[in-house]
Parts: C-alpha cells; structure tokens; sequence
C-alpha cells in the first residue's frame, strides 16, 4: 500500500501540540517521513481497530513524545479512529520532576493519567550497582501499564520503540542470545487481553532526535539506566553507527530484512521441515 503525505499547509488545523512548530521546509520533510512511516506501520502490521482506546506510555523521553504527537497529529487529521489516553507510570526516581509531564500535558489539552509506584527501590534494591537494571525496571514498569490499561478500558499498550530498538534487539538476541528475534510491532500479551503495540517501527532514531528538538519537547533523562556505561545495548548501538557510517543505508535494509525471511535457508528445524525434504 501507497501511503500518501498529509497536506501540512494549514497550520490553524493542526493539535495545539503542533501550533508553534517549525515553519520551515525541513521541518515539513521531516515531519511527513515521521508521518508516513507511522502510517505504513499501522497498515503494514494491522495495529488499528477503529473504536478502540489506546494507553500510550509517556516516559518523558524523546521517542515517546514523538510517538504521542505523532499519533495526536494522525487522530486530528482523521487518519487514527482510536481514543488516545496518554500515561506516564513515575516510578520514584530520585530528582524526578514531578511537574513536567501534568503541565505538558494539560497545556496541550491532553487526556492522561500519571501513576505513582516506587519501582525504583525494587530495582536498585535487588540488583547489584554494577550490574544493568533495564531488565528488572522494564518489566515492572510494563506490568503497572498493563494493569493501567485495563483499568481505563484499554485495548492496547502502545510503545515509543524505533528502528534503531528493533535492530539493537535482534543483534543483542544474535549475540547474546543465541536466537533469531527482534520487537515486533504488534503482540498479544501473555494472558491474552492486551496488545503491544509499536508504531514507530519504521521511524529513524535519528529523525526523532530531530523532531523532539524542533518540537521542543520538555526532555526527562533517564537517572537510573541512564548512568550506567557498558551496557550491552550501547555496544549493539554503536556497532549499528559503525554499519551505517561506513555503509550509508544499511540500517533500513536490516529492517526490511527483518520482514523478509526465509525458513528453508535457516537452520530452525522448529519452523523448516528439513526431514521431509526430498528429491522428486
């Protein structure tokens, strides 16, 4: 499917998110491609049921700012027939501002809900400092959402991942796990009665990084995870820079390959009948 650019000419029909944003013609190219590759996922892997009620988690960082104007700007022109509830789970951070979030969102008119729960003294109480947190706080921090999601009558849990998050994954999973896997852009929970839902799988982290700066997003660094070196993610991220450096467009050829698989040129058994291949 073709996915047509949005007309961006008429800026007094726009989400008052969008009403101070950068008139100029980068911005534009750069908010269409964000637009349009929005779009393709929605289509691409079916993640819209019209009618439905959405929980979009809101961390305070660049990607999930971007997811939620995004699908704001998308819902204003028409194009998303879903409710939008906007949650920010604050999980007890040291020097976390508590502020930030409410009034952004209030002042754009914004639907949301903040929720409270002291994940950080788990975390930091359970894993050693030179140890990596991600795991543990991801995890609890996915189950309090979920539980918000049912609660406010939601259908799906949609997530602020990009390209780069899905690429890092395979390559962590190829490295370090062992197994062929990625983030897929849709998936059923493991009891059955929600959907993960991952819009940005086609958006660049690149071009969110400029979005959120034209955009003017009140950023909120990450004081837990964020200050830990080595993780395993941050070598598969500069392993990636590496890739695109010396090979200018390889990122969005890994991701169109993730979408093009072969099972009779792997060697999973589980998915390949190799016993019952014979000659004619």
């Amino acid at each position: 499917m073709t996915i047509h650019e949005p007309d961006l000419s008429d800026a007094a029909g726009c989400h008052p998110m969008f009403l101070g944003v950068p008139s100029n013609v980068e911005f534009n190219k750069l908010r269409k491609r964000l637009l349009r590759n929005t779009r393709q996922a929605l289509e691409d892997f079916a993640l819209v049921k019209p009618g439905e009620r959405w929980l979009v988690g809101l961390s305070g960082g660049k990607d999930s700012y971007g997811l939620l104007a995004l699908l704001l700007d998308l819902k204003w022109r028409g194009l998303l027939p879903v409710e939008l509830l906007a949650c920010n789970l604050d999980q007890g951070q040291p020097n976390f501002p508590k502020h930030v979030l409410p009034d952004f969102l209030k002042a754009n008119g914004i639907e949301h809900r903040i929720e409270y729960r002291d994940t950080y003294s788990i975390v930091t109480g359970k894993i050693a400092e030179n140890q990596t947190y991600c795991s543990l706080c991801s995890r609890l921090r996915r189950g309090h959402l979920y539980r918000v999601a049912r609660e406010e009558g939601c259908s799906a849990l949609v997530l602020g991942h990009h390209r780069e998050d899905i690429l890092e994954t395979f390559l962590m999973n190829l490295f370090h796990g062992g197994r062929l896997a990625a983030m897929p852009p849709k998936l059923l929970n493991d009891e059955g009665d929600l959907m993960l839902l991952r819009p940005l799988s086609y958006c660049a982290e690149e071009d969110l990084e400029k979005f959120a700066a034209a955009m003017q997003f009140p950023i909120i660094p990450c004081d837990l995870c964020g200050s830990q070196d080595g993780l395993q993610r941050n070598m598969m991220k500069a392993m990636l820079a590496d890739i695109e450096k010396r090979m200018p467009g390889r990122k969005e050829i890994m991701i169109r390959a993730l979408a093009n698989t072969r099972p009779s040129h792997l060697l999973d058994r589980k998915i390949f009948d190799f016993a019952g291949l014979v000659t004619s």
